[in-house]
């Protein structure tokens, strides 16, 4: 199969890359301005498995016709695309009283209009393909944290997405899901993540510990797979038992 990874230069992105290269499928994946650290994720791919195509492509998914541009790019490098994976996000952290329309905008547009720009791009290969799997990654915070307004906003709205496309294109051979990962040890945890909060997070999440990436991509290769093919519509919940935070 051919996967399109959107922000797979680093953190979950990267893991689910690089699992699909060892799982034997060929990648395309993005990236916005860490040139070098998709270079380095290609060569990773390389060292895996060098029989095996991953190739990295800039692109800022807020842009809808950089997004048809790279996903024609894509089509012509691969022939086809068989699974969507749409990890690309930000997050701008900020409480709702003050928070600016720029950083509003900056996760709204990144977060969920990127991944309709991208789903709607591949749709017609799918279509014509008559099989697909949209796999849209969400976030704990799609139910609301302090902090986050505009980031839990984006993450809640890809399951309205998801959801939609499942229902509209199910009977076409196309499934659409959402996993929602609890923390995991990522460039954005560690950014953004407080000792204090890490702690909270380990101390009550019932596994005891913070997720790891291959649990992740092992989710997703799932999803991927032929033996999820009557998983259509869903929210995955990878998050340890714990799916709330303060």
């Amino acid at each position: 199969m051919i996967f399109f990874v959107t922000g797979g230069s680093r953190g979950i992105g990267e893991a689910i890359v690089l699992a699909a290269i060892r799982a034997g499928h060929d990648v395309a994946f993005t990236y916005v301005k860490a040139e070098k650290e998709a270079s380095l994720v290609v060569e990773k791919a390389r060292a895996i498995d060098p029989a095996r195509v991953a190739r990295a492509y800039a692109l800022d998914v807020r842009d809808s016709k950089r997004v048809d541009e790279v996903g024609e790019r894509v089509l012509a490098d691969f022939d086809t695309v068989d699974v969507v994976v749409c990890n690309a996000g930000v997050n701008q952290n900020g409480l709702a009283v003050s928070m600016s329309d720029e950083d509003w905008k900056l996760a709204i547009d990144t977060n969920l209009s990127g991944a309709f720009y991208v789903s709607r791009h591949f749709l017609p290969t799918f279509l014509a393909n008559g099989r697909g799997r949209f796999i849209h990654i969400s976030s704990i915070a799609q139910t609301g944290l302090s902090g986050q307004v505009n980031y839990g906003a984006s993450k809640a709205g890809l399951i309205g997405l998801s959801g939609g496309l499942a229902k509209e294109y199910g009977k076409k051979g196309i499934t659409s899901n959402v996993v929602v990962p609890g923390f995991f040890e990522t460039d954005m945890t560690r950014e953004t993540m407080s000792q204090k909060h890490k702690d909270f997070w380990n101390t009550f999440c019932p596994v005891g510990r913070m997720g790891e990436l291959e649990e992740m991509s092992s989710t997703v290769l799932f999803l991927a797979s032929d033996g999820a093919s009557f998983i259509n519509g869903q929210t995955l919940h990878v998050t340890g038992g714990l799916d709330w935070s303060p």
